[in-house]
C-alpha cells in the first residue's frame, strides 16, 4: 500500500487540530502535541478515538507512545491501513 494521500493528511490534521483547539498553522509535523500544544493523556485517547473511527482501522493503544506529534500519527495510521488491507 502507498503513502497517505495528501487529503489523508489533511483530514488528519484537521481532526487533531479540532482535538487540541488549535489553529492548522501552528501545528507542524514535528511539533510535539504535548510540549507545544498543551495536550494531555485524554485527547491523546480522543485523537486515538477519532482515527479509529475515521479511517476504520485498530490502532494498538501502545502505538499512543509513537503518536507524539503529525509525523507520528501519519506513520501509525498507514500502518494501520496496511495492516487492515492484508
Amino acid at each position: 500500500m502507498s503513502d497517505l494521500t495528501a487529503d489523508q493528511k489533511n483530514e488528519i490534521k484537521e481532526e487533531v487540530c479540532d482535538i487540541l483547539e488549535v489553529e492548522p498553522d501552528e501545528v507542524t509535523e514535528e511539533s510535539l502535541f504535548k510540549e507545544d500544544h498543551q495536550a494531555d493523556s485524554m485527547r491523546a485517547i480522543e485523537i486515538l478515538a477519532s482515527l479509529e473511527r475515521n479511517f476504520d482501522v485498530e490502532i494498538p493503544q501502545n502505538e499512543m507512545a509513537r503518536m507524539v506529534n503529525l509525523k507520528g500519527i501519519y506513520e501509525v495510521v498507514q500502518e494501520s491501513l496496511t495492516v487492515a488491507a492484508k
